[in-house]
């Protein structure tokens, strides 16, 4: 198999390694609620322990992938994923503690796919065709998340909550067969990073300083979108059931702000004028703190389709901000990416985990967390602007 038909693969494996995370991520709240009686604060704090276990789990991930290499990291990590769903099937609707084990297996096993995936998109690029494989792997896994969201409730309501733990352990389970018949047939994998054959280092003149310090910025401005977007997420069922809408028509509704962000993904593949631009990473950022208090707080129909719309615009650029420039300043790609993933998880960890404190100390004030939450990323804002100071 030749290096852009294997590039094409992993492409592929990225799409399935989305639509299963995002088939159990998404929808293990509306179980929660369903089966075990969880509310707001519930579903903030479990999403918050994720995101705890994801940001010290991601760190270490990507030194995994960079030392011991990308096939044996992902082949361990879909092993633990399969485990997981499987332990969450066992657990059923009778035992929340195995649904606590199981979500900290499936976060552990997660936390190791997307750095070796990342690293394995960009791993042997040059300067030029660097930033087609980003927005590339920005598109694919962007889409497969958003299809997750939306396809999620329609295949809850014909197939029961089972297909919730069942169809992500298929999943995995084909993906360790693909790189299993990969590596039988003897087809060149990066066990190692490095650049792979028929491709061609280059080297090319950047303002280092300037690079780092985007970079930085990126780093600092994707946990505080991922705090925006991840009390989003576990409060979709109370946006939900204010709104009246069933399941199914939730996670249809829900996932505009994920196909929003994909149109910006493949926008900003095509257009790379914004890099290393501040005024496109600051306005987006501002235009993401309003659209999520809008996102949690307006009752209109329409004006919360088009505050999804913007919102997914603001947090796609921030995003491929990081990932881009993780991947564009070293050519440590494993381990920058597991940065990039643990700077995400701690975004995981303190929106939701804002969110129950506001909801624990101030129960009777409206909207409370969705406050905090906003007075939190305005913090944000301000630290965006003293680093590209210093």
């Amino acid at each position: 198999m030749s290096f852009p038909r294997l590039k094409r693969t992993v492409f592929v494996l990225e799409a399935l390694n989305g639509f299963a995370a995002s088939l159990y991520f998404n929808y293990i709240f509306f179980f929660l609620r369903d089966h075990f009686g969880f509310g707001a604060k519930g579903n903030l704090l479990f999403c918050a322990a994720n995101g705890l276990i994801y940001a010290i789990g991601a760190f270490y991930g990507g030194k995994i992938a960079q030392r011991r290499g990308y096939f044996a990291s992902l082949m361990g990590g879909w092993a633990i994923l399969i485990a997981a769903m499987a332990l969450a099937l066992l657990a059923g609707v009778k035992s929340i503690e195995g649904h606590w084990a199981a979500m900290i297996g499936w976060t552990l096993g997660v936390c190791v796919t997307w750095p070796c995936l990342e690293a394995l998109s960009c791993e042997g690029e040059s300067a030029v065709t660097l930033p087609r494989k980003v927005g590339i792997y920005n598109f694919v896994w962007s889409i497969a998340f958003a299809f997750g969201l939306f396809s999620g409730g329609l295949i809850m309501t014909a197939l029961g909550w089972k297909s919730m733990f069942i169809i992500p352990a298929l999943i995995h389970a084909l993906q360790i067969g693909i790189v299993a018949s990969l590596k039988n047939k003897g087809t060149p994998w990066p066990e190692m990073p490095g650049a792979p054959p028929q491709v061609a280092l280059e080297t090319h003149e950047a303002d280092t300083q300037r690079n780092k310090t985007f970079l930085r910025m990126a780093w600092l401005a994707n946990p505080f979108a991922y705090i925006a977007m991840n009390t989003v997420i576990p409060l979709i069922p109370q946006v939900a059931a204010k709104l009246g809408l069933s399941e199914s028509w939730a996670g249809c509704f829900c996932s505009i702000w994920m196909f929003a962000r994909t149109a910006s993904f493949f926008a900003l593949w095509k257009w790379t004028g914004w890099h290393y631009r501040f005024g496109w990473l600051i306005a987006s950022y501002a235009l993401m703190i309003g659209m999520f208090a809008a996102i949690l707080l307006l009752t209109n129909l329409w004006l919360l389709v088009a505050a999804q719309i913007f919102f997914g615009f603001a947090v796609g650029l921030i995003y491929y901000s990081s990932l881009f420039y993780s991947m564009d300043a070293s050519d440590a790609k494993g381990e920058h990416g597991g940065v990039h993933e643990a700077a995400i998880g701690t975004g995981i960890f303190f929106g939701p985990a804002i969110g129950y404190t506001a909801l624990q100390v101030f129960p009777t004030v409206p909207n409370s967390s969705a406050v905090a939450v906003s007075a939190i990323l305005t913090l944000g804002l301000g630290g965006l602007f003293y680093l590209r100071r210093n």
